[in-house]
């Protein structure tokens, strides 16, 4: 499309998405804060009112001040009215938490109280508690009471009790203290912002991919979702019919024009499409990217146009599209849109990304969606392609790894399409990062953007053509490659890699990359081994891994994604997490201390998915 303009990199401020998000902030899900005390009048519980809500109002502001929803705005939190002591204030409370849409409680106490009289006993919302170390009132105490009430009703709670004695007038909240807060507050927000809201099926089966083999109960019965389905030819009829905003299809063509690179065309001289042909693509990919949008999140502008129905969309918090090869065969393909979509910024601005996958893998699509509400950043889409020894660069390229490359890289490597935040063009501290659209500036997008190159799809894969997106991320960025596998008999199971990005020189990248596909992203990774089973050698962590794509976030959230499994009751099946990391509900202890992981799927099999039973 020409040398990037840099004048128009946005036609608009803040975009519409950003807006709409911004105007329904009151329903995201809160936290409830639940300050218990010991109930007995006459000096006890008088005289403990004021630090126990003050523990209340320091747990509420600490997670407000270090939190934000995928929209930017801050966390909030719920304190009940009066401090909890029993039965009658526990009913007082949760009459309020329900009007005011807590999805997860944190209850908090320096004193003994009345354990299975003041716990929390909503049998789906996650909740923790956290007791004071103290020795003047026996906070810890009620915190083992509690957690003991919480454990034999089934009900797993998250202890939280700090390494370290206070006093009693010491208000501070420890740093282990509020690592553990934070650390269950995202993972029990990401838990509850999935509830109710659908996974968008668009197309089925993509090339036998047992990912893309969307299974419902899965997303029923662990995550609270539903599922919608959508042929792809409801795409085409509203390309045919012009069923979108077409004051933004005009906005989004001349965005794209301006400011998108077309790469060099590999297909042959033959094969190659005429000037006017890749022009028509691009039209049909920018309508396509506004229409898969529509699909997911409804568009009011198409009521105007009579199409109540279609305007509504499908409540969709991720969805996917199947792609190869019954649409591609035929029409351009969706890399355009898979990237622009899951990319924190588009024609209208800076925005929250959609979580958006590539061949309808629904697994890897709910292991992006996992990472983004964990972190708020976009999410890298990947094969997990190809696992190159030392000995096999040297062998092929003359070259040798050095560094955290030493031990040899993973190719991450999607056909077609990921998010342009995953060129690590973005920056913290000097660093090459993903930020939360909030964090981006109009520099960093102009980065993003320059250093990717829209292709022509390779005709032997994509025979409708289309534009693949093609960069290689940048180096040293701390990253966490995951996945959900479906395992028949055992139900879902969760593995996480954490690690680094690499560059190789340029030759080097080249002559490897080629083998594959010039036209398609890269991201070069070197997993943090430890040692021992799945991550002994970076052969082993490719050799373990249970299927062909994986989900790469930025940032090492490998403990924030145990915690979050922990909630929806899937068991982690590898990992490269220290131990001290590892945050989880008491009940978990439990079922063995020694072996952690195999402690991990029987706690998971003993409580059964969290909507199972429903």
């Amino acid at each position: 499309m020409g040398n990037i303009d840099k004048s128009n990199i946005f036609l608009g401020n803040i975009g519409r998405d950003l807006l709409r998000m911004k105007s329904t902030k009151n329903n995201h899900p809160k936290i409830g804060i639940r300050p218990t005390i010991d109930g007995r009048m006459g000096g006890v519980r008088e005289a403990l009112e004021d630090q126990t809500m003050s523990m209340a109002k320091s747990a509420s502001k600490l997670i407000s001040d270090n939190l934000k929803y995928p929209d930017g705005s801050s966390v909030s939190c719920i304190i009940s009215d009066t401090t909890i002591g029993g039965v009658a204030e526990v009913y007082a409370a949760e009459e309020k938490f329900s009007r005011e849409g807590v999805g997860a409680t944190l209850t908090v106490t320096p004193c003994w109280c009345y354990g299975s009289e003041t716990m929390d006993m909503d049998i789906l919302r996650p909740k923790a508690v956290w007791g004071f170390n103290g020795t003047e009132r026996p906070g810890a105490v009620y915190l083992a009471a509690v957690l003991a009430a919480h454990n034999q009703k089934g009900l797993p709670s998250f202890g939280i009790y700090g390494r370290d004695v206070q006093d009693v007038n010491d208000t501070l909240i420890p740093e282990d203290v509020k690592e553990k807060i934070l650390s269950f507050t995202k993972a029990s927000l990401a838990a509850a912002m999935l509830k109710k809201k659908s996974y968008l099926s668009i197309g089925n089966v993509s090339m036998g991919i047992a990912g893309s083999i969307v299974d419902t109960n899965f997303f029923e019965d662990y995550l609270g979702m539903r599922v919608e389905y959508v042929d792809m030819t409801e795409v085409k009829r509203r390309i045919d019919l012009a069923l979108y905003d077409k004051d933004e299809y005009k906005k989004a063509l001349l965005w794209v024009k301006n400011n998108i690179q077309e790469g060099p065309d590999t297909n042959s001289p033959g094969t190659k499409k005429s000037r006017k042909d890749l022009d028509n693509d691009w039209e049909f990919s920018v309508r396509m990217t506004l229409i898969c949008r529509d699909l997911m999140i409804g568009n009011s502008k198409l009521k105007k146009i009579g199409y109540y129905e279609e305007s509504l969309g499908h409540n969709a918090i991720a969805a996917g599209f199947q792609g190869q090869r019954q649409w591609t065969d035929h029409y351009p393909n969706a890399d355009f849109t898979e990237t622009i979509l899951n990319s924190s910024f588009d024609w209208n601005g800076m925005r929250t990304p959609y979580i958006f996958a590539t061949e309808n893998d629904c697994l890897n699509g709910i292991s992006m969606l996992f990472g983004y509400l964990l972190t708020n950043t976009a999410q890298i889409f990947s094969d997990v392609r190809t696992y190159w020894s030392p000995e096999a660069i040297k062998r092929v390229t003359g070259h040798s790894l050095q560094g955290v490359a030493k031990d040899g890289i993973i190719h991450l490597i999607n056909s077609g399409s990921t998010a342009l935040d995953g060129t690590g063009q973005q920056e913290i501290d000097g660093r090459p990062a993903i930020k939360p659209f909030w964090d981006i500036n109009e520099n960093e997008v102009k980065r993003c953007i320059g250093a990717t190159q829209f292709r022509p799809a390779d005709l032997e894969y994509f025979r409708g053509g289309g534009f693949s997106t093609n960069f290689t991320t940048r180096n040293g960025m701390p990253v966490t490659l995951s996945r959900i596998n479906i395992v028949k008999g055992m139900g879902p199971v969760l593995q996480i890699a954490e690690g680094e990005t690499i560059e190789l020189p340029d030759k080097v990248h080249d002559k490897i990359n080629s083998r594959t596909s010039p036209t398609w992203p890269t991201t070069w990774f070197a997993p943090r081994l430890t040692g021992r089973g799945a991550f002994k050698d970076v052969y082993s962590v490719m050799n373990n891994w249970g299927a062909n794509h994986g989900a790469v976030c930025y940032g090492h959230i490998g403990a924030n994604l145990i915690t979050l499994a922990s909630i929806l009751r899937i068991p982690v099946c590898m990992h490269n997490i220290e131990d001290k990391n590892i945050f989880r509900p008491s009940a978990w202890n439990s079922f063995g201390t020694d072996n952690r992981e195999s402690a991990d799927y029987l706690a998971c099999k003993n409580y059964g998915p969290l909507y199972g039973t429903i």
